[in-house]
């Protein structure tokens, strides 16, 4: 009687769990079915080395804007400006470095400035002066769009210096000299997916002595295998390449950083709070005003920063630069699972979907589905993802 009732409570638990997280589960899920799909439908050709390696160049600005719109969108605002200051950030570092031959590292700082004190402009017009994000961040898309234009006189600028180039196409170096190998590459691959599983065995073990909710047992040791293998699997395939590419390393020290200022620091729950109930917020002393301004202003870093990496991608600045990135950042920030509503979302979650987003994108192409078709599909995969967002919340309510 007594191993029967435990037997059954165990069921109820893991099915209570995997009830309550099934939009986090789903989404990783979901990445995995859509990298399998495509991975059939192109004949392996989604998983070669190659094709992982240009997956992650083609979309590591996107996911670098995403860390930083899923903090807007937390607090409760969007931000339509990201594709143009991206934009304009790469045509400015084009007149810097190509026509005044400035040197890439001030230049490079220089342009990070200028992305911060746009996302302060912008920030500031919201936070204090109360004018709504979208309506602010619409005439920023505008503004800098006529902006980039204006600096490039309609016209494309490049080649830009070949260490500056590093910053996109360059690849991590190999001290061991295998042929055909970079070992170095997946040494630090391997030690990576160690790292994590230690911080995911100690967080589980911390959760465990405060008695407080964890992941069943089988649930914890698949998520762990998967992502172990997932690790191991492609460093091997980018080592038997080039190896580990540059902007991958100044990607995954992002989103470490981010994973953790939302998770264990003061500012981060204040940003959550601010989402979820901005009047509650205020009531409890946080000062929303500061912390909305202090959003916008990474916002603008960081959208300069991808500005940075797609210009160096391209080794040019063209007026088109940029063009419906703001789309892709807010859909992959969406499919993640942040709330339009604002006070949900996590890092990961915007990460994967950035993923989902760029590996559709990927597969598509490879299959020949012509760009029209592609907007259709993206759009309806952000449908239905707002579509369960919103159905949860209403079964939640009733």
């Amino acid at each position: 009687m007594a191993i029967g009732t435990e037997v059954g409570e165990g069921a109820g638990s893991y099915a209570g769990f995997m009830k309550k997280h099934l939009r986090e589960y789903g989404i990783l899920m979901s990445l995995v079915a859509i990298m399998i799909f495509f991975q059939f439908m192109t004949d392996g050709t989604l998983m070669q080395p190659l094709n992982i390696t240009n997956l992650i160049l083609q979309n590591s600005y996107i996911i670098i804007m995403a860390l930083g719109m899923l903090l807007v969108i937390v607090a409760g605002h969007i931000d339509l400006s990201v594709g143009s200051v991206v934009g304009f950030i790469g045509a400015l570092a084009a007149v810097m470095m190509v026509q005044f031959k400035i040197h890439y590292i001030p230049a490079t700082l220089i342009c990070l400035i200028v992305g911060g004190a746009i996302g302060a402009a912008q920030g500031y017009w919201v936070a204090f002066l109360k004018i709504p994000s979208f309506i602010v961040t619409l005439a920023g898309m505008l503004v800098f769009k006529g902006l980039a234009l204006a600096i490039l006189q309609g016209q494309s600028v490049g080649p830009f210096p070949p260490e500056f180039q590093l910053l996109s196409s360059g690849f991590l170096p190999d001290f061991f000299g295998v042929q055909g190998l970079k070992v170095t590459s997946l040494v630090i691959g391997v030690a990576v997916a160690v790292v994590l599983a230690y911080r995911a065995i100690r967080s589980r073990a911390n959760v465990s002595k405060r008695a407080g909710e964890q992941e069943p047992g089988p649930v914890f040791i698949a998520k762990m295998v998967l992502l172990l293998g997932a690790i191991g699997y492609f460093s091997w395939l980018l080592a038997t390449y080039k190896g580990l590419p540059n902007v991958l390393l100044v990607m995954f020290a992002l989103i470490l950083l981010y994973e953790f200022v939302t998770t264990r620091t003061v500012i981060g729950r204040r940003i959550y709070a601010l989402g979820g109930n901005e009047k509650a917020a205020k009531l409890s002393g946080i000062r929303s005003e500061r912390l909305t301004f202090l959003t916008f202003v990474n916002m603008g870093v960081l959208a300069a920063l991808a500005g940075l990496i797609f210009a160096a991608r391209l080794n040019t600045a063209t007026p088109k630069a940029g063009l419906s990135f703001e789309l892709d950042v807010i859909a992959a920030c969406f499919i993640g699972g942040a709330s339009a509503s604002g006070g949900v979302g996590k890092v990961l979650g915007a990460v994967i979907g950035a993923f989902i987003m760029g590996v559709m994108n990927n597969g598509m192409s490879i299959l020949g589905i012509g760009i029209d078709y592609q907007q259709v599909i993206k759009g309806l995969v952000l449908l239905l993802a707002v579509f369960i967002d919103v159905y949860n919340k209403n079964k939640a309510v009733v």
